[in-house]
């Protein structure tokens, strides 16, 4: 978490201008209190700064080509696998999950996100060329470039503070942008990590830069000169920041969390399913946009199935993150503890039964709350409307499949969703018909690691993607070039129209597409004249 050492700001609204006097931020570690670093806060004039040196650097860094580009990926990728104990270490201490979450949920997923765009970087982004499917168009050669924006601004979350805008990153450096990354207040330590390595690894100072700060910076990051901004956070401040955009058409990415259900259908095995909906609800102490935070059962197995989950859940090692025991870390703060116990104390007042936890673990310090299953909860409850974000596993049932897409299409967000059963094509069927952008069939959270997929959602849970050849497209304009082969040729579509030209455009459209050659033979000859007719 982090807190302020000295400031004052003020800030209604994010259209409007910025008065700013925040001087310091303090990174404290969640699970002792103990102050990891203080760092100055940019302010505007600070990143307006930088915005300027980015773009003056940009324009060398993109003359390098894609080539050198992923030659400096593939020695971030090696000095990381070097030190990935201290980059893990960096992020349990600052982000407080589990190391070895740290480890798989952060490290890995960049040291994969790496290989992905040292292998695909260049055969997505090079030159391609485009045949032209219209006759009349043969006599031209086409191509698609695939140009930077120039200087893109990324705002990124504490939940996953390395491996979120790691990935973004160098997707954006790879396809030749300069990238200004405002990372979250409470986690900003781990951003200036990341940046270290990079420019051991060969990224020039101005090309990637680090400006810590809160909302005040981020806002003048969304106000300065940027090309297009990559923001993930909370659905209020997305909609601000897309308002914000919108003045001046900045192209924005935004991922806005989401609240992910997950379907447990009849057939299907409950052991196996039960552990994964701890694991899903529980991981990184239940922060994460992807985590199971409704979970729809099927009557026949929710009887049991709730009481395998609060059996598992109780048998949770809480602690700190350091300790290899550890499999619940702290949250992050005591605010998001604060919202976690408002949803269950809602959801206990109407009616649903707390089976395992459902408090803090004041011994073990502020930022602790025990891994809680809630049984018998509806949509009236918050929290199965609203997102959570902390360590709570709610679990109601359903009649047949049918129901079981209506709950979890009845959610204003849209991020991702699972199917557990034995029957694959069944599985796949359900899928297909759930509100999401990611639906996994008998797994859950690993689709953000698996580099060549996609990832982002619908309805409130954003606009665009990121990952795979999907999240490096959106660091890139596509710009068509087009060159006639035929350049002492008058076109036959110039000036010069009259009676006789209609009739012979009319011809020409039935050579291109009548169906019987009949019909294509007489309107060769009645289009032909077209060719040699006098044009201006």
């Amino acid at each position: 978490m982090a807190r302020l050492s000295a400031a004052t700001y003020t800030f209604p609204q994010m259209g409007t201008d910025l008065q700013f006097a925040v001087s310091r931020i303090a990174s404290i570690n969640p699970a002792t209190g103990e102050v990891l670093g203080e760092l100055d806060c940019a302010g505007p004039t600070e990143v307006r700064a930088a915005v300027a040196r980015a773009r003056v650097a940009q324009i060398e860094w993109n003359a390098w080509g894609i080539r050198s580009r992923v030659k400096i990926l593939r020695h971030f990728q090696g000095i990381l696998l070097t030190r990935k104990h201290e980059v893990a270490r960096r992020i349990t201490q600052e982000a407080g999950k589990p190391y070895v979450e740290s480890l798989l949920t952060e490290v890995m997923v960049v040291l994969d996100a790496a290989r992905f765009l040292i292998e695909n970087a260049f055969s997505i982004l090079r030159e391609q060329k485009l045949p032209h499917g219209n006759p009349a168009l043969k006599a031209k050669a086409g191509r698609i470039l695939h140009e930077p924006y120039g200087v893109i601004g990324i705002i990124s979350p504490w939940n996953y503070p390395f491996s979120i805008p790691a990935t973004e990153v160098m997707s954006a450096l790879v396809a030749g942008n300069a990238v200004i990354l405002k990372p979250s207040e409470l986690t900003p330590l781990i951003a200036l990590e990341l940046q270290s390595l990079l420019r051991e690894a060969g990224v020039p100072d101005d090309v990637f830069q680090v400006l810590p700060g809160e909302g005040p910076t981020g806002a003048a990051l969304v106000k300065s000169a940027i090309d297009k901004l990559v923001f993930t956070g909370s659905v209020a401040t997305g909609r601000r920041i897309a308002l914000t955009a919108a003045e001046r058409l900045l192209p924005v990415v935004l991922e806005l969390g989401g609240k992910d259900p997950m379907l447990v259908l009849d057939d299907a095995d409950l052991d196996v399913a039960s552990s994964a909906a701890v694991w899903g609800a529980f991981v990184n102490a239940g922060q994460a946009c992807l985590s199971v935070e409704r979970c729809y059962v099927h009557q026949k197995l929710y009887a049991p199935f709730v009481e395998a989950c609060a059996d598992k859940a109780r048998k949770l090692r809480v602690g700190n993150g350091m300790d290899a025991a550890t499999e619940i870390g702290p949250m992050i703060s005591e605010q998001q503890v604060r919202v976690v116990e408002s949803h269950v104390d809602d959801a206990r007042s109407r009616g649903a039964r707390v089976l395992a936890g459902g408090t803090r673990l004041r011994e073990l310090g502020p930022t602790f709350f025990a891994p809680t299953v809630l049984a018998d909860v509806d949509h009236r409850m918050r929290v199965m409307r609203e997102e959570t974000f902390g360590p709570v596993l709610p679990i109601t049932s359903f009649c047949d499949d049918a129901e079981a897409v209506r709950l979890a299409n009845d959610s204003e967000y849209g991020l991702a969703a699972s199917v557990w059963t034995r029957d694959r094509a069944r599985g796949e069927s359900m899928a297909r018909q759930i509100q999401a952008g990611t639906v996994m069939v008998n797994d859950v959270l690993s689709c953000f690691s698996i580099s060549e997929a996609p990832h982002g959602g619908v309805k409130a849970s954003g606009l665009g993607r990121s990952h795979g050849r999907w999240g490096l497209e959106e660091m890139v304009r596509v710009k068509y070039l087009d060159s006639d082969l035929m350049p002492r040729m008058k076109k036959v579509w110039w000036f010069g129209y009259g009676g006789e030209f209609t009739l012979e455009m009319e011809g020409f459209l039935d050579l291109l597409y009548a169906r019987p050659l009949r019909e294509k033979m007489k309107a060769a000859v009645r289009s032909a004249r077209a060719v040699w007719r006098r044009k201006l």
